[in-house]
């Protein structure tokens, strides 16, 4: 997908079916073995929308740990509990953003609260820390109340970094955006890009145009850094979400739960979350067993 010979080329990545949690489906559309990474941005899993009956237990994802990286909560629907071991307790609804940063290392749990909404429909991020802030200490944030940014017919939520002249609250370390971008109803807009940035759209719900072509559900867009602006259409309300950032030169591990910068490194870190050192600490108040980490393969992949 090319509008211009001169314009990066916008690639197509179909995402794969995976199963968190409590047997949740969900569509992982990053890591990609295409583009691992969209700047910082290494995680996508866009779940839902489904809806629970009254006795469906929903999410339960039990006590894992985290190392090297941050996970941003993002909701369309429903609400989930954060549990973290560092006595965090957070109900997290739709608009609202949890943050949390693993540094060294953290564990939490994620679930459906009792009396959940029928409903649940959200994504779930990660975003790798660079050198100088992997190994610090862990944190949680969370922010009720973001930008909203309205522009030539476009409704927009900036969740993460700089966008449009806007700054969102969240702590991040490195250069970087996330945008959850609504168009309310029929036509065609043009929305600015930091051509510094690399860019990728996933389509939430409805139907989408991106340079004239529709987006097709379950695939992320992936748009190549040098982009001053893109050019978003529909026939009707329709929502997409835009990451993006400067890419990121360092070499990055993804395995399991963690973000790292060599097999050993991921080699300890399974090895101290099975033994139940203090490094990741302790989840107190989830009603279910904690994961327990697969066994390491040596073909990791930066």
């Amino acid at each position: 997908m090319n509008d211009s010979p001169t314009q990066p080329a916008i690639e197509a990545l179909p995402a794969h079916e995976a199963t968190v949690g409590g047997g949740m489906q969900v569509r992982r559309a990053l890591p990609h073995r295409l583009h691992r990474r969209v700047g910082a941005w290494c995680f996508l899993d866009h779940y839902g929308p489904v809806t629970l009956a009254a006795a469906d237990a929903g999410m339960r994802v039990g006590p894992h740990p985290h190392m090297g990286l941050q996970t941003v909560s993002w909701l369309y629907e429903g609400a989930v509990l954060h549990r973290d071991s560092l006595g965090s307790l957070q109900l997290i609804k739709p608009g609202q953003l949890n943050l949390m940063t693993a540094g060294v290392g953290i564990s939490h749990s994620e679930e459906s609260p009792a009396g959940h909404p029928p409903d649940l429909h959200g994504l779930q991020f990660w975003i790798a820390l660079p050198e100088s802030r992997r190994n610090g200490e862990p944190a949680f944030d969370h922010h009720p109340k973001l930008p909203a940014i309205s522009r030539d017919g476009l409704d927009m939520t900036l969740i993460i970094g700089d966008a449009l002249g806007e700054r969102s609250p969240a702590r991040v370390y490195s250069e970087m955006a996330g945008l959850d971008i609504v168009c309310a109803d029929a036509g065609s807009r043009r929305l600015p890009l930091n051509p510094a940035f690399e860019h990728a759209l996933f389509l939430i719900e409805g139907g989408m145009t991106l340079e004239g072509k529709d987006m097709a559900p379950g695939t992320l867009y992936y748009i190549g850094p040098g982009r001053e602006s893109i050019t978003l259409g529909s026939r009707a309300h329709a929502r997409a979400f835009l990451l993006g950032g400067v890419p990121m030169k360092e070499d990055v591990l993804l395995w399991w739960n963690f973000v790292a910068r060599s097999t050993e490194e991921m080699a300890a870190a399974r090895k101290e979350w099975e033994s139940k050192t203090a490094r990741f600490g302790e989840v107190h108040g989830y009603d279910g067993p904690r994961l327990v980490a697969p066994e390491l393969t040596t073909r990791l992949r930066s």
